[in-house]
């Protein structure tokens, strides 16, 4: 099938794993890279072996005529790239999250349906095996489900750098908490009816508006619960970074902790080393009537390899017409709940849906 000619904007970690997703797949031909600075694309660019890259994205797009566009930039950035990419009928790949409002994010869906173009949200655990396997498991515990993740990272220099430019925009809970909110919309296969949450601004570094620790509560219509924490910063500490854990009134299911690695490690934020899975069920002696089991997933792919999943899921869901309904209704309603935890922080109030 003829090539989807593809401009990549943003040159940092995942617009590099992007990128070198589109260089290795048949289906994909890049016309340019884009960043804010020099240095980032066109080292990025002599690492593919000689790309043409650009400054400015207007007069890329413009100039390079893209069948597709991948933005990896900053939140506050991806609404405008969008809406451009889309109006120059090009199909869409965007890391989350889609926009800064729900109202936005919406009308950029809207949008999309209306040019007929793909526009496919970077959810990357969605094409993670270890973490489908992880949903799979858990919706054979029962109903209601407890659901306990986290994600804290200690960070300084350059991440820490870029965790206070996120936070221009929007907090940790906002910018991670899609990932895990989506997750747990997938185990309950429910809809959430209200949510709470608290935060704290633990740094002078940052906006006095901003916060870089939260933990937001989400109920669902089935009973269910979930709480997903986050914070960035140096004074963050790694003692429990990483808990991914869910229980239900037959058991329970735990990413083990043999995945903890570095939290301020992009390639440890998905791993999961194995899956802990613990029956509940009791024995006439009322003693347990199962062994707890280990569900091996070190095969699992690393970050890159994850990346070139996602692509693969954009470049089918062009060659293949696929209906991205479900896809973004998804996009949309886990920005939903993220949103109304910030504002729950903001009030003291818990938001219903």
């Amino acid at each position: 099938m003829q090539k989807q000619k593809i401009l990549v904007v943003g040159c940092g970690n995942m617009g590099k794993s992007h990128a070198r997703a589109y260089h290795q797949l048949d289906g994909f031909e890049i016309v340019g890279l884009i960043s804010r600075t020099p240095k980032s694309r066109e080292k990025l660019s002599e690492e593919l072996g000689g790309y043409p890259t650009f400054g400015d994205y207007k007069k890329a797009l413009a100039q390079t005529k893209p069948d597709a566009v991948s933005i990896n930039t900053y939140p506050d950035t991806h609404a405008d790239y969008i809406r451009a990419a889309l109006n120059a009928d090009a199909h869409v790949f965007v890391e989350k999250p889609l926009a800064l409002t729900v109202e936005t994010a919406q009308e950029l869906v809207d949008l999309a349906k209306e040019k007929r173009k793909k526009l496919v949200v970077g959810y990357i655990l969605r094409v993670h095996p270890a973490w489908s396997k992880f949903v799979e498991v858990a919706r054979t515990l029962g109903k209601p489900l407890v659901m306990r993740m986290n994600l804290n990272q200690q960070a300084s220099g350059d991440m820490w750098y870029t965790h206070k430019q996120l936070m221009n925009s929007m907090s940790p809970i906002v910018d991670c908490g899609v990932h895990y909110v989506d997750i747990m919309c997938l185990m309950t296969q429910s809809v959430p009816v209200s949510v709470s949450a608290i935060g704290a601004r633990l740094s002078d570094e940052i906006d006095t508006k901003m916060y870089n620790y939260g933990q937001l509560q989400v109920r669902f219509e089935d009973g269910s619960v979930g709480w997903y924490e986050a914070g960035w910063g140096p004074m963050m500490s790694e003692t429990a970074f990483f808990i991914k854990d869910v229980i239900g009134p037959k058991g329970s299911v735990s990413i083990s902790d043999e995945a903890k690695g570095e939290s301020d490690s992009v390639e440890d934020h998905t791993k999961t080393g194995g899956l802990l899975l613990h029956h509940a069920e009791l024995d006439d002696d009322g003693n347990f009537a199962k062994d707890d089991e280990i569900i091996n997933t070190s095969d699992e792919p690393d970050h890159d390899a994850l990346c070139k999943l996602e692509q693969e899921y954009f470049l089918k869901a062009i060659q293949e017409n696929l209906d991205l309904g479900d896809h973004m209704r998804d996009a949309v309603n886990s920005l939903r709940i993220v949103l109304a935890a910030d504002e729950s922080f903001r009030t003291g109030k818990t938001v219903n849906l």
